[in-house]
């Protein structure tokens, strides 16, 4: 062959290129598939991380709804609503403890009121006195059986004379259980021609009970009795 002409290309040359060719093309798939598995799994990581984040945010939300719920259930269950003339009045629910003083001394005064607050009615007397027996124990009744023995109902019947009385003073010591109780008021003794006003002063002991409708405050009145009952003045009608 004459020097300076071109190679010629022989079979063998031509298989090597195409194989070549041919093993680069490999190695070209070889990586783009690499590369679509690459892709595969930082796909996955990324929805595994936004399916987390996304179930963590489920959970703070329903959380936060409970909470939400809880605290409007117990907000709403401390609202009472009373019906007064006509008109809705909301009252709000309180521990017993924080409300002893001012329920003791209702119910003090309400003993007092039902007890020395007669008319010439028996009707009237034997309402009275029922609902002062449900608030005192055994101490109350043993002072109206002794008033009722000496004729004292009757003789209101009788000469038609009424019978109030005014509170002054309650006094209540919560920090010794049973707690101790003064009464002090003003009672009015009501006839055709006078009335009377005397001085009443009473004490004992209250101890707590179940509520009921005869007893709301859940009081019972103990070892009642009186330390004073005077007259302070004579009025001419």
């Amino acid at each position: 062959m004459p020097s300076g002409s071109p190679t010629p290309i022989t079979p063998l040359s031509y298989t090597s290129a195409a194989f070549l060719y041919s093993l680069t093309c490999e190695q070209v798939n070889v990586s783009k598939m690499f590369q679509k598995t690459k892709n595969i799994d930082a796909a996955f990581r990324h929805i595994r991380l936004f399916s987390l984040l996304f179930l963590l945010a489920c959970l703070t939300v329903a959380g936060i709804t409970i909470v939400k719920s809880y605290q409007l259930s117990s907000q709403s269950q401390q609202k009472v609503f009373i019906l007064a003339n006509g008109k809705a009045l909301e009252a709000y629910a309180a521990d017993r403890k924080d409300n002893i003083p001012v329920e003791a001394r209702d119910h003090v005064k309400m003993f007092h009121h039902y007890f020395f607050t007669l008319d010439p009615d028996d009707k009237v007397i034997q309402s009275n006195i029922t609902q002062a027996l449900y608030l005192a124990d055994a101490s109350a009744k043993q002072q109206y059986d002794n008033l009722k023995e000496n004729g004292y109902y009757t003789n209101l019947i009788a000469g038609n004379i009424s019978q109030e009385i005014e509170v002054d003073s309650i006094t209540i010591n919560t920090d010794v259980y049973p707690f101790y109780f003064r009464y002090k008021g003003r009672e009015k003794i009501i006839r055709p021609t006078t009335i009377v006003t005397r001085l009443l002063i009473t004490e004992g002991y209250l101890r707590n009970v179940s509520r009921s409708d005869n007893n709301a405050h859940g009081f019972l009145i103990e070892k009642w009795r009186t330390l004073e009952n005077t007259d302070l003045t004579t009025q001419t009608r």
